[in-house]
């Protein structure tokens, strides 16, 4: 069963991204978190919600590309 609740070092992990990243996007009311007791605690439809608005890389396609030579 996959987990539908994480901790903030869980969601750190998931979003390959540090504390103060995830504080801040708490902070500015991008992402949305919970309290249990002391615990911070994000929903995972929340976190995806978050993960999928970060911005799209954008592929530069190379007018030429070098072949080196043997």
């Amino acid at each position: 069963m996959t987990p539908s609740v994480f901790s903030v070092a869980e969601a750190c992990k998931i979003a390959c991204t540090g504390r103060t990243a995830l504080y801040e996007a708490i902070n500015s009311g991008k992402l949305v978190a919970h309290k249990r007791g002391k615990r911070t605690l994000f929903l995972a439809n929340e976190l995806q919600r978050w993960i999928e608005s970060f911005p799209k890389l954008e592929v530069k396609h190379p007018k030429h590309r070098r072949v080196p030579q043997k």
